[in-house]
């Protein structure tokens, strides 16, 4: 199966690392051999329509990007993606929740070339989610997402196959691993600032945290989940968002005296999307600590069911990229 990476970041990296380690069993249990053909960041492109040299590659990164692969390769993203021969599209630039871009415009020129897709960013799937399903489905291409979602943890998976007979009436969860870092610190006696702080010192918020904070990210992944698991035709400004910034010390002390924690709970009904900090039990499953997420989902027969897992990282997003893959060439390729 040949591949087309459009951004070389920490998951495209992790992505490549995972097939270097993974190539001989990944073929013997899921008779798949990824070729990645193009891989093209920021700063060039790098082109072989027999494979790149994965180490190659990496080294090239080092040096600041894949362009220094070979010395002439200078083509943009949207003509990696217009002219070299692949099956697949994998989109890994980083997320955009204002334009979308420059993700968006990659996955309709790949959806319209006739790939597969398969993406980690949640911009142009927070704001345009309908519109790309509908379009994956004119040109007849599979259009994959898992990654943007709780990263490693298969929390899509889960809702759309593993509770496939039943019907699924709400759920509610912590989708966003800095926020709830943040107010777990909170529990132990720290600020709010203090706890920003450590956030940052341990690389968990950003130097600009409002995407997580102001419950941005949250909100996109709800998004997301809501679309795909319940059929909603909703993008972010369907959300009534509030994040973490207005919570003190006080409020977290108040409702550890109440036998609760307040954490940034995001929740779809069918109807009403919402993230906001709210109380909750200590004894709920999703009343998790760090920067674990938890989503629970309430079903008409099966009543409620809970999965956790580690929400971040590169070599766990890149584990659902996989995930993804194997899954297109299992539904495609095996027809």
């Amino acid at each position: 199966m040949r591949v087309v990476l459009v951004g070389f970041g920490v998951v495209g990296q992790s992505f490549a690392r995972i097939l270097l380690s993974r190539a001989a069993d990944l073929y013997t249990q899921h008779g798949i051999k990824p070729r990645i053909v193009a891989c093209v960041d920021q700063g060039g492109s790098a082109i072989s329509p027999a494979g790149l040299d994965l180490q190659r590659l990496l080294k090239a990164k080092k040096k600041g990007s894949v362009g220094f692969y070979e010395s002439d390769a200078r083509q943009d993203p949207l003509q990696v993606i217009e002219n070299v021969d692949a099956e697949v599209v994998i989109e890994c630039t980083p997320t955009n929740l204002t334009t979308g871009e420059p993700g968006t415009s990659h996955i309709i020129a790949a959806m319209r070339k006739g790939r597969h897709v398969i993406t980690v960013n949640k911009g142009p799937l927070a704001l345009s989610f309908p519109s790309l399903i509908e379009l994956a489905n004119y040109n007849g291409v599979m259009f994959r997402f898992s990654g943007t979602v709780g990263g490693g943890t298969p929390i899509l998976e889960f809702a759309k196959r593993c509770l496939k007979g039943d019907s699924i009436i709400s759920f509610q969860g912590i989708l966003n691993g800095t926020t709830n870092y943040i107010l777990s610190k909170m529990e132990e006696g720290l600020s709010y600032e203090s706890a920003l702080q450590d956030a940052k010192e341990k690389g968990y918020a950003e130097a600009n945290p409002a995407l997580d904070i102001d419950g941005y990210d949250a909100a996109a992944k709800l998004v997301i989940m809501a679309n795909w698991i319940m059929g909603m035709k909703v993008t972010m400004k369907n959300v009534d968002r509030t994040g973490i910034s207005a919570v003190k010390a006080s409020d977290v002390k108040k409702a550890l005296q109440r036998g609760n924690a307040i954490k940034l709970i995001a929740s779809c009904d069918s109807k009403h999307l919402q993230v906001r900090p709210t109380e909750v039990s200590k004894k709920d499953p999703i009343c998790v600590n760090g920067t674990l997420n938890a989503v629970t989902f309430s079903s008409e027969h099966s009543g409620h069911q809970t999965i956790i897992g580690r929400g971040a990282g590169g070599i766990e997003t890149a584990s659902a990229v996989l995930r993804d893959l194997i899954e297109i060439r299992d539904t495609v390729f095996e027809r």
